[in-house]
């Protein structure tokens, strides 16, 4: 059996730290002060101080859901997030960053047939990066069947810039959960949850018995039937910031008018699909 990776522990460690409920008066000067460091707009959302834990406040719900264009064609962000990277998938390959690529049947794993894998070739992908600042529950972007999930365990190096840049495979190398979804015109695509440092949790509302950074050491596989998740609706969060990365099949878009380096907001529309 494979050892776990010692930025696991670091993270379990972390993780609990974030999760322990100090005194109040202790717990609002970490909250305030987190919120001051990280430099958090918390107009959307509740007081600092209100929050129990720190990862209470990680993982803060909006006071009220943010509108969104309910066209059918219309795909809007997941998340609150920078676009560290986005363009087509050529011979398997995607960017984690500049100059830095990997194969995307890497990053997905031997869990999905070579069909299930196949169906990205010569599609399209983005990397949504969340930084510990964001907001950090994602959405479903379109509405859509939920085929399949696969949780695979791993190691939890930063997803930062410079980590980006010095990490080969860095993506493939993290623990992640790859969720296999099909868009109500039949197309499919795969969100793909990536760990990072201090991410202790990743959590996916959908189904409970997805337990990451946890004791397994082996993929761990989820299929569903008649699942489906209308768009906007909320399925998970980060414990911290962390990644997502949107594996799409060719033609699946008409158009995606959102850039690299582009900060956006869950909500916001950034691409059409092909009706």
């Amino acid at each position: 059996m494979e050892k776990r990776h010692i930025t696991s522990a670091i993270s379990q460690l972390f993780g609990k730290f974030a999760s322990k409920e100090f005194p109040k008066w202790f717990q609002v000067i970490v909250n305030q002060s987190y919120v001051s460091l990280m430099g958090l707009d918390m107009s959307e959302f509740q007081s600092p101080s209100s929050y129990k834990s720190l990862n209470a406040l990680f993982t803060r719900r909006l006071n009220k859901d943010r509108e969104f264009s309910k066209d059918p064609k219309d795909f809007i962000a997941p998340c609150d997030s920078w676009v560290s990277e986005l363009g087509p998938i050529r011979d398997d390959y995607a960017l984690q960053i500049k100059g830095m690529r990997y194969k995307c049947s890497d990053l997905i794993g031997n869990k999905f047939s070579d069909k299930e894998k196949n169906i990205i070739r010569d599609g399209e992908f983005i990397n949504f990066y969340l930084s510990p600042k964001d907001y950090h529950r994602y959405h479903m972007p379109t509405d859509a069947k939920i085929l399949k999930a696969v949780h695979i365990p791993g190691k939890f190096y930063p997803v930062n810039v410079p980590s980006l840049k010095k990490k080969l495979n860095l993506f493939v190398e993290n623990e992640r959960v790859v969720i296999f979804c099909e868009t109500m015109q039949g197309k499919k695509f795969y969100m793909v949850l990536v760990s990072a440092l201090n991410v202790g949790v990743m959590k996916v509302s959908f189904d409970p018995r997805i337990q990451t950074n946890a004791s397994a050491t082996t993929p761990q596989v989820y299929e569903f039937e008649n699942l489906t998740l209308k768009k906007g609706e909320d399925f998970g969060c980060f414990e911290m910031g962390s990644t997502i990365v949107l594996l799409a099949q060719k033609d699946m878009f008409a158009d995606i008018h959102i850039e690299q380096n582009e900060h956006i907001k869950y909500a916001q529309t950034i691409g059409h699909l092909k009706l």
